[in-house]
């Protein structure tokens, strides 16, 4: 197993918390130096559309080395960051991403919006795409057909009801 699958699978443990709680799963770690950080979705927890495992990750990064530039630090996470955790990657200036499942609905490497890549920011990252790529999108498909599971037989066991 290569560094990319040790973290990764890291996250996928975050992931698996962060479903635990309530939340869709998704997981982050950031590797800068001999530092490894995790983070997890929190949204459902905290009440707040921002808390995203990669936003809540580098602000705590920014916390722990007292500066917001991550310019050597590496980025994974088990899905394709939205558009408004493409923004904070690229502001912080991360070296490289990592991630495993595409985001088909919303994800800003190329699935949906191009914003990682786009030559426009002004921040180039290397990504890596599709690292454990089965079992991150399996994780989230697990987790969405519960979920769409659980709402058919509360809808089922709410009308039967009187």
């Amino acid at each position: 197993m290569n560094a990319d699958e040790i973290y990764l699978h890291r996250a996928i443990e975050l992931a698996a918390e962060a479903e635990r709680a309530g939340d869709v799963p998704i997981g982050a770690v950031l590797v800068n130096g001999d530092v490894v950080l995790g983070a997890k979705n929190e949204k459902e927890q905290r009440r707040d559309a921002t808390a995203h495992a990669e936003i809540l990750l580098l602000r705590e990064a920014a916390r722990r080395f007292g500066a917001w530039r991550l310019s050597e630090a590496t980025l994974y996470v088990t899905k394709e960051p939205c558009v408004m955790c493409a923004g904070a990657i690229i502001a912080a200036r991360i070296k490289r991403l990592v991630y495993g499942a595409k985001d088909p609905k919303g994800g800003a490497d190329g699935s949906v919006f191009d914003v990682l890549r786009s030559p426009k920011t002004n921040h180039r990252l290397e990504v890596t795409s599709g690292v454990l790529e089965s079992e991150t999108a399996e994780q989230l498909q697990h987790f969405f057909r519960e979920r769409r599971r659980a709402m058919q037989e509360g809808i089922t066991t709410r009308s039967s009801q009187p």
